[in-house]
């Protein structure tokens, strides 16, 4: 029973970072991605998200209770789990190491920004503009660009590994030769979204970037 249990748990575990978690991730760096063309074009998108019909109620169901259950039994998987590194140090070992610490950075991550853009506007009822002005100010210090970076590239690339590892533990990629061209897939996916993630910090760092904010 214990055996079928840890089998359900990782499953679910394993689809929830695909839907919705990931899909989440994929549209909120599209969306910063979008500063990149001026700050009126990402509040344009922050507004149109925010007005979605019981908005709260499907980031409750759909985005934080699965993002807390896949980060929590995340972290369960992350300190069982046996690396053999010294041992075994072959290319998937090391794939399974740092899928581990991304995931762990990522969870980290994800709590503070939730915080500091999620929880802290909807306690402070500020607009989408307050929200860009603020996060724009809170990106221009480097330590928290840097930091920003780190944990954008962290989770890009727990996202698109797991991704290739979920296509073989729930046996789409069963051949070498296609795990070989999903590795491929997923390792341009890495970098092409690697660069959406960056370029929006890269955007709201600009010094220019509030100046060209019309305050509303």
């Amino acid at each position: 029973m214990s055996s079928q249990r840890s089998f359900f748990n990782r499953r679910l575990h394993s689809l929830l970072g695909v839907i919705p978690v990931g899909f989440f991730l994929l549209e909120h760096l599209y969306t910063n991605y979008l500063a990149t063309k001026g700050p009126q074009e990402f509040i344009k998108q922050v507004e149109w998200l925010w007005g979605i019909p019981f908005l709260p109620v499907l980031e409750v169901f759909f985005i934080f209770l699965p993002l807390l259950y896949h980060g929590v039994y995340g972290l369960y998987i992350a300190f069982q789990a046996k690396n053999n590194l010294e041992r075994f140090g072959t290319f998937r070992n090391w794939m399974f190491v740092l899928q581990r610490i991304t995931g762990v950075v990522t969870l980290v991550f994800v709590t503070w920004h939730v915080w500091e853009t999620r929880l802290q506007v909807a306690l402070n009822q500020s607009t989408a503009v307050e929200l860009t002005r603020d996060f724009a100010q809170l990106i221009s210090n480097d330590v928290t660009f840097v930091l920003y970076i780190i944990a954008v590239v962290s989770a890009v690339f727990h996202f698109c590994n797991g991704m290739w590892t979920f296509l073989i533990t729930w046996g789409v990629t069963v051949g070498q030769r296609a795990q070989r061209v999903s590795f491929a897939i997923f390792t341009f996916l890495f970098f092409a979204v690697s660069y959406l993630g960056i370029s929006a910090l890269v955007a709201f760092s600009k010094a220019d970037f509030l100046q060209h904010l019309a305050l509303k």
